[in-house]
């Protein structure tokens, strides 16, 4: 099992509040003025815009920015229905110890509102929290060749702990691409984000992770932090039996998806005992997987246990850690599954069918599955692999971008592994093309900088077509703990662009985001 690393957090997060007093009906006439101020709130990084206004069917947005040519804008959002009607913005993105200029515009039916220009200062990092010293990793940012365009966006960085260190770290915070804090959520001492995702509706939901590398909590926030919604391991217990569900599950862990219904799903870890598999006489409680659609009420709604469908006697990682799933995918063309097995070197296609699937295992992608690997050398195959995220379907065709780590890897058809009398291990950012129908998948491009890395990763293909990807534990003898995350052309002969070095922790995942808002993209 994996040990993760934690590192710490920083945000600079701006409540908008925009409060409009309800008139008539929307629309409707009314010359009386909108009025805009700025205020502090406890939280030194964080600033409430309230707006009042006197039109029920108004939207809003705030830009921000350094000067007074602002640069950055947050997502509109529309009033609501109460009386008075209260947008209310997050807007985060700006750095430390910084005053920053914001403006808030405002349009309803037939008229706008643009406010005057207000200033805020923003608060330092902070250096020491209710649970202890505030540990903050170094963090180097290089691009190697200067005429090579970065794709935009920000970093969503993913931190988990190596070790048993109760420190409270920043762990779950968003660089800008110079390497500069902009924002962050603190899971507090002991504690790690186990994942953390970007939700459509502009919150994050994080799994709140602990020193089993479990995580009893998976919870919604918005962008200062607050608690918007958890579920907990004993209320889908609950649910699970209320469902006719004969296993129970003891953690979430690794990774939780938000689907377009607003349903969780998410990986969490079962058991089962057996007597006598092979290789282990005797008595074993042995650890797999379950996949948990979770609704919007917090219940239990469809569930799936890899004791049901796979082979417990294959086991290349050994045991008792059976599975060892890591990320999930949904494909919105036939609303199917995709689960990544790192301990079985297998990306599983679950017939889910939005929800209504049997759960039937559709195809196990990797060496010895249900494909052949173009040219046949096994060599080529993905292994211990992390973070699958799909590029495009067309069909038939799958582009799926992996993070191949590299572990156990087959070396030919004999069977000899790396780094047991064959080759080093290493590690490669891969895109794959999966024919569904013929049952082949091509390694289509992959890129190596010969370091390997033993656990975790991510990889993503960016709105340029250059390929992300994070090492989260490679050999660089200049950092005792340290994360690399490189961008890196999508061609024959891969060109780096950026280069992103954490030192002092070790990145689950780091990857490009658009920005902290849904439908904005920042450059």
């Amino acid at each position: 099992m994996e040990n993760l690393s934690r590192v710490g957090i920083l945000a600079t997060i701006i409540t908008v509040a925009l409060t409009f007093v309800a008139c008539g009906s929307g629309g409707a006439a009314d010359n009386r003025p909108t009025v805009g101020s700025v205020s502090a709130t406890q939280n030194p990084l964080v600033v409430e815009y309230d707006v009042t206004g006197y039109h029920n069917d108004a939207s809003a947005w705030v830009e921000f920015g350094p000067d007074v040519n602002y640069g950055r804008k947050t997502s509109p959002s529309n009033a609501t229905t109460s009386n008075p009607h209260t947008i209310r913005i997050l807007v985060a993105g700006m750095k430390p110890s910084t005053t920053y200029h914001m403006r808030a515009h405002a349009s309803w039916t037939g008229g706008a509102w643009v406010d005057q220009d207000q200033t805020f200062t923003t608060g330092a990092i902070p250096t020491q929290t209710s649970t202890g010293p505030l540990t903050v990793p170094v963090i180097a940012v290089t691009r190697p060749v200067p005429n090579l365009a970065t794709s935009g966006g920000v970093e969503l960085i993913d931190a988990t702990p190596q070790g048993s260190s109760k420190a409270d770290n920043l762990d779950a915070f968003v660089t800008d691409l110079d390497g500069n804090v902009i924002w962050y959520y603190d899971v507090g001492a002991g504690s790690y984000p186990f994942p953390i995702r970007p939700m459509a509706n502009g919150d994050f939901l994080v799994g709140i992770g602990g020193a089993n590398l479990g995580a009893p909590l998976l919870r919604e926030i918005d962008l200062a932090g607050n608690t918007v919604r958890e579920i907990s391991v004993a209320q889908i217990n609950t649910s699970l039996a209320q469902n006719g569900y004969s296993f129970t599950i003891t953690a979430f862990h690794h990774d939780a998806i938000v689907l377009p219904n607003g349903h969780w799903i998410t990986i969490a870890q079962t058991f089962n005992n057996f007597t006598n598999l092979t290789g282990y006489p005797g008595t074993m409680t042995v650890y797999g997987d379950a996949v948990i659609d979770i609704d919007t009420s917090g219940k239990a709604v469809w569930a799936w246990s890899a004791f049901d469908h796979l082979d417990v006697n294959r086991h290349p990682f050994g045991l008792p850690d059976w599975t060892h799933s890591n990320a999930l995918v949904y494909t919105p063309n036939d609303g199917n599954l995709l689960l990544s097995m790192r301990d079985q070197s297998w990306i599983l296609k679950l017939d889910y069918a939005n929800g209504a699937g049997t759960g039937d295992v559709l195809w196990r992608l990797g060496n010895e599955g249900d494909f052949a690997i173009a040219g046949g050398d096994p060599i080529q195959w993905f292994y211990g692999q992390h973070f699958p995220s799909l590029i495009g379907t067309d069909g038939s065709q799958i582009t799926l971008a992996v993070f191949d780590d590299g572990n156990m890897r087959f070396e030919n058809t004999s069977g000899e592994l790396c780094g047991a009398g064959g080759t080093t291990c290493i590690s490669r950012a891969t895109v794959f093309q999966i024919d569904e129908s013929t049952k082949v998948a091509t390694c289509d491009w992959q890129f190596t900088n010969s370091l390997f890395t033993a656990w975790g990763g991510s990889i993503n293909q960016l709105a340029d077509g250059d390929i992300e990807f994070d090492m989260s534990q490679p050999f660089l003898p200049q950092y005792p703990a340290a994360s690399l995350i490189q961008e890196v052309t999508q061609t024959t002969s891969p060109a780096l662009v950026w280069q992103m070095t954490l030192s002092g922790t070790n990145v689950y995942r780091g990857y490009r985001i658009p920005s902290l808002y849904p439908g904005v993209s920042w450059q």
